[in-house]
């Protein structure tokens, strides 16, 4: 086969339909380019919480006076320190705990004052109102229902809570926002294919004469569906190259230049250069692939060879 005529036959066939090929350069950029923004975004939530497993902990809440007077957790008053004692000493003896830290009611209150301290019921409050409190550290964060159930009800416990569960709501709202990503990155690329067999089949139906000749010649199946399926390929890649260009420039402004500077978000482990850069091989041969296919068993219906 002869590589000049078939470079100058997809020159023909890009010049010729100019307008559908960038629509479908277009569409191809935007929904690989969701495409791998879904990839980066399904990494980011598991550096999340891979990061915040790791530091959450459950906590132990212990009766203190007022909560004997209001809760029925409380009922039978407060906790007291032979009840302290026996809860520290069986949380020690359990394989799941890995550490265990005390905080008093002063310490609880302190804390409090440092993260609300411009709260107007900060003011009110004093330091006998707070509630002690042991916090855990898992040795596996999924086994928070293991202390649930070893505690939960029991004499001076005013309730058990995992923090790791106030985090599974915000990860699946990031979840659902990546599902909704996906599905209008699914969309697009159907919006894509269709563009391709469009442009392939006004393609063909343009050149049919020149077709028509070859296959009169002897010219062979492949030898005449080539230059229509390399035109397809070439017009994905372009389109694949642009959606890598949106995720690198995505990611140095949105990241580095824009949320990474940001102190509110500082405590956030964000996905690095190489999350990215891993991504980028599998798009490029998508843009390749995804087209030429989708050509070729386009071809095998309005291309008669």
């Amino acid at each position: 086969m002869r590589a000049q005529f078939v470079l100058s036959e997809i020159g023909v066939g890009l010049r010729r339909n100019l307008t559908m090929t960038f629509a479908v350069i277009v569409s191809v950029a935007l929904s690989l380019a969701l495409f791998g923004g879904s990839l980066l975004m399904s990494d980011q939530v598991n550096t999340m919480k891979g990061y915040w497993y790791d530091k959450v902990n459950v906590s132990i809440f212990l009766c203190n006076k007022s909560d004997a007077e209001s809760d029925p957790n409380c009922a039978k008053g407060a906790v007291t320190e032979d009840q302290k004692n026996q809860i520290k000493t069986d949380l020690e003896k359990m394989s799941v705990v890995d550490t265990v830290t005390y905080e008093s009611q002063d310490e609880a209150y302190k804390h409090y004052k440092e993260q609300f301290g411009d709260s107007p019921l900060a003011s009110s409050l004093t330091p006998d109102q707070m509630q002690e409190s042991y916090r855990i550290k898992l040795t596996d964060p999924e086994k928070y229902q293991v202390i649930a159930t070893a505690f939960d009800g029991r004499d001076g416990v005013q309730s058990v809570q995992d923090q790791k569960g106030i985090l599974d709501n915000l990860f699946g709202l990031l979840n659902g926002m990546n599902w909704a990503a996906r599905a209008v990155m699914a969309l697009m690329l159907v919006v894509a294919l269709m563009l391709i067999v469009n442009t392939v089949r006004v393609s063909a139906f343009s050149r049919r004469r020149e077709t028509g000749i070859m296959r009169l010649v002897g010219a062979s199946g492949f030898y005449i569906q080539a230059p229509f399926i390399m035109e397809a390929a070439v017009a994905g890649l372009i389109g694949g190259t642009l959606a890598c260009g949106f995720l690198l420039l995505g990611r140095y402004f949105i990241i580095d230049h824009g949320l990474a500077l940001s102190e509110k978000l500082n405590l956030i482990n964000f996905i690095g250069w190489d999350a990215v850069l891993t991504k980028l091989p599998l798009i490029l041969a998508t843009s390749l692939l995804m087209p030429a296919l989708a050509a070729f068993f386009a071809l095998r219906k309005y291309l008669k060879v």
